[in-house]
């Protein structure tokens, strides 16, 4: 290698390692993206036929599940707030903690939470406390709001353009194919990615759904003593934590029955926690497990082993961080598919008689 080729290969390794630093300090977002992307591709390419332009199916495809979960995230806020308050007026909260922060005290006296109430609350000095209160908490709130904004903007730029530029990517990955090992390879792990983190996606959706019916249905036959609060966002919420692994929708529906439960406790109505046990059993199978059983399947890409990734998902987050739900099964599916392609055919196989095979009893995404 001549000296000319030695300093541009330099300056290559240079450049490739300030990259793979940068990328490994905003992993996190650029995993969420590469998973919003596999699981909104199939929609934009769908949205072709009304002849849109990229950009707008692009803007469509992300808004599909950005407006919803921005939705949802201003219903749950919106409803805390309101509980919180409710709370304040139930139980002396602001007399217990009061005398070391007035400003929950003038909150809980803050008796029209209007635009014009709060405007007049700030005019007569009611909320100083509070505006000092968030003055004192200004440099944590900023770098927690900035740090939330920054990796919300990466994930949403980078998934915009893995849309509209996906495809370049994969042509330009291409041009060092060496006797289709390339190829073959990166064929296989884009339709092994699509199918496990679109999978991700549909699980969660039919979760929500069964959730949300199976909560309302539950409203309808118990007392409103032992009724479920807000079955809709108790039911999406059940949907999204069905991501996590192990414990899953269990860190929604067992808080969910034991603040049911509370009422009839307080009150001395103890026959009613029958109804609570009730929707505890029948979430428990048809929530919890039967969805497990029946979809999880369905949804768990072509050739990936259901434990497999059930381990992926285990693993993960214990050894990235929460990230590491949609990380851990990239690396699985990337790792698997090498195994059953390219490394196959560096070691001289055949990859037509040992390819990978699809465990019995598992059904296909596409089957579906």
């Amino acid at each position: 290698m001549d000296e000319k080729r030695f300093a541009i290969a330099l300056f290559g390794l240079a450049v490739a390692a300030v990259t793979l630093f940068i990328a490994y300090r905003f992993i996190a977002p650029l995993t969420v993206a590469v998973f919003l992307y596999y699981s909104t591709r199939r929609l934009f390419y769908e949205l072709e036929r009304f002849k849109l332009p990229a950009r707008v199916r692009a803007v469509v495809s992300l808004s599909v599940i950005a407006i919803p979960l921005i939705a949802l995230l201003s219903y749950t806020i919106l409803l805390l707030l309101i509980e919180a308050r409710r709370f304040i007026e139930q139980y002396p909260v602001a007399e217990t903690v009061g005398a070391e922060n007035s400003w929950v005290g003038d909150l809980a006296e803050l008796s029209n939470p209007t635009f014009n109430g709060i405007l007049e609350a700030y005019r007569s000095g009611q909320l100083d406390p509070l505006i000092e209160f968030v003055s004192d908490q200004a440099a944590l709130l900023a770098s927690t709001l900035s740090g939330l904004v920054l990796n919300l903007l990466i994930t949403i730029v980078v998934t915009y353009y893995l849309l509209l530029d996906g495809s370049k990517f994969h042509d330009w990955l291409l041009t060092f194919d060496d006797d289709a090992i390339v190829r073959e390879y990166l064929e296989a792990v884009d339709a092994e990615l699509e199918a496990v983190l679109y999978g991700n996606l549909l699980n969660v959706i039919a979760i929500s759904i069964i959730a949300v019916v199976t909560y309302t249905g539950y409203n309808v036959v118990a007392p409103a003593a032992v009724e479920v609060p807000y079955p809709a966002l108790a039911g999406a919420l059940t949907g999204i934590a069905s991501l996590i692994p192990v414990i899953g929708m269990k860190i929604v529906y067992l808080p969910l029955a034991a603040a049911t439960a509370m009422s009839p406790i307080l009150n001395d109505e103890l026959a009613l926690l029958v109804y609570v046990a009730g929707f505890l059993v029948v979430v428990a199978i048809v929530v919890d497990t039967i969805p497990d059983i029946v979809l999880r399947p369905y949804f768990s890409g072509k050739t990936t082993h259901v434990g497999l990734l059930m381990l992926a998902y285990i693993f993960g987050p214990v050894v990235f961080g929460f990230h590491g739900l949609f990380l851990a099964p990239i690396v699985l599916v990337l790792a698997l598919t090498f195994a059953d392609t390219a490394l196959i055919r560096l070691l001289g196989g055949n990859t037509d008689d040992t390819g990978p095979v699809v465990p019995r009893g598992q059904r296909q995404l596409d089957e579906f």
